[in-house]
């Protein structure tokens, strides 16, 4: 059977850089995109020759504003991919969009080139809070950009959200979740607001000038999301994800929607990683690439044969070979992030050669007496999971496997 693989691509610009933002992004450089295009499909070249038999089955174009790219622009960089690897009949292809950066003829056009998911950062549908965020569309704009997408043929669509902003209450957090059901999106995302080292959010707040999210109401918020679209019909099938399962039931803990890409994540399988700043995980590295856009085509502006290893590039400057501790404490904290699924005990064995009981006897023991993991038996393997006091308390969990 032919290895499957993913593929992330980080497109950095942005018309306006919000706030909380801690991506690897940067506004106002759009006239770089021709060349920045040029440069990725020249690194898909480079690490395409030297990858062998890949097959690929999803791609996640993330940013950054990726729907600033021109339709062609996609379409240039989707012919490269489908020249480099060979692509499974089902692959999920997905772009992350603003709602306020895309027409009926771009969407089009991203159709045409092959896309066929796509992530709207919505993060919000009250316009006080959309204020705040620096975010530059109103939520008419959202139903906007909906409606367009399915005129365009998108019949898998995400929709991102944003809880437990400064001053945020439950009331517009529910209003949002009623706003964003209305939508009916195959998909919806919702991530706590974490005030990273370096944003103006982070500065504004260790200043006194923005006041800290309430951890209390951000955990009555989460919960209040978690009984609201499980009553939709939404599966929480991921900390932070929903998907919908075309109302069919399933064996599989995993829904019809749920973000295969993400996943690949999640189960710690590989992914190959282009664009300034993209991070890639494939045969036996963890890797990234130059940050800065320039630096990114100046490394790429000339490709040259070379005995660069499978899967880095001219563009890499960050590369760790793996240790078996590295991959099982990643393991433990990508596979705890499913919901239903969490860590298969028969899949652990396969991949580590040993028991996950041997490898975390004290830690797994603990844990499960503390009330914040579970144990699931089934005909064919036991499974670990977090409880729903696990999910609030997640960072209190993944330490125990981090050395």
């Amino acid at each position: 059977m032919t290895p499957t693989t993913s593929i992330y691509i980080h497109i950095p610009f942005c018309k306006h850089r919000c706030a909380y933002c801690d991506f690897n992004t940067y506004a106002g450089q759009e006239d770089s995109i021709p060349a920045y295009v040029s440069a990725l499909i020249r690194e898909i070249e480079f690490v395409g020759s030297r990858a062998g038999q890949k097959s690929v089955h999803t791609v996640f174009f993330g940013g950054g504003t990726p729907s600033l790219l021109s339709g062609p622009q996609f379409a240039s960089i989707m012919d490269a991919l489908h020249f480099a690897f060979a692509f499974t009949a089902d692959a999920e292809i997905s772009i992350e969009a603003n709602p306020g950066t895309i027409s009926p003829e771009k969407l089009t056009a991203i159709r045409k080139a092959g896309i066929n998911r796509i992530s709207f950062g919505v993060q919000s549908a009250n316009m006080e809070e959309l204020r705040m965020l620096e975010r530059e569309h109103d939520f008419f704009t959202v139903i906007e950009a909906v409606s367009t997408a399915r005129k365009a043929g998108f019949d898998n669509l995400n929709l991102d959200l944003i809880y437990g902003l400064p001053e945020q209450t439950l009331q517009t957090w529910k209003t949002t979740l009623q706003r964003i059901a209305e939508l009916h999106p195959e998909h919806i995302s919702a991530y706590a607001l974490t005030l990273e080292h370096g944003t103006p959010f982070g500065k504004w707040s260790s200043k006194g000038l923005l006041p800290l999210p309430n951890p209390d109401l951000a955990a009555d918020m989460y919960e209040y999301a978690e009984e609201f679209l499980e009553s939709l019909g939404y599966v929480h099938y991921e900390i932070s994800n929903w998907a919908l399962n075309h109302g069919q039931p399933t064996i599989d803990p995993l829904p019809t929607f749920a973000c295969r890409h993400n996943l690949q994540y999640w189960r710690s399988l590989p992914y190959l990683a282009f664009g300034a700043g993209a991070h890639g995980y494939a045969n036996g590295y963890r890797y990234s690439n130059a940050l800065r856009i320039k630096t990114y085509i100046d490394r790429l502006r000339e490709v040259k044969s070379s005995s660069i290893e499978f899967p880095l590039s001219p563009a890499t400057v960050n590369q760790h070979k793996q240790t078996r501790q590295d991959d099982i404490s990643e393991y433990m904290l990508n596979n705890l992030r499913l919901v239903g699924a969490g860590v298969v005990e028969s899949d652990f064995r396969l991949r580590f050669g040993s028991g996950l009981l041997d490898i975390f006897p004290k830690e797994m023991e603990q844990l499960i007496r503390d009330g914040l993991i579970e144990k699931k038996t089934s005909e064919n393997s036991d499974a670990f999971r977090l409880t729903k006091r696990g999910r609030l308390l997640g960072n209190q969990v993944f330490v125990r496997f981090v050395e």
